[in-house]
């Protein structure tokens, strides 16, 4: 059970990680709050690095909010 626990966490991590850099990677530097570069290293943080960039570093229109 705690290897489940283990890889089930593992592969959400990685979920997390490649879709921040993904989405780093797409979107334009206008819409990102900061650096590509300085999130690029924060979302290698496990769990927080990417959640606090889809939570502080992408730019949110009016309309989306």
């Amino acid at each position: 059970m705690a290897r489940f626990g283990t890889v089930t966490a593992g592969t959400v991590q990685l979920a997390l990680l490649t879709a921040a850099q993904l989405d780093i990677s797409r979107r334009p530097a206008q819409e990102i709050r900061g650096s590509k570069g300085l999130w690029r290293l924060a979302t290698l943080v496990n769990f927080i690095g990417p959640a606090s960039y889809f939570t502080f570093g992408v730019k949110r229109s009016l309309a989306t909010r």
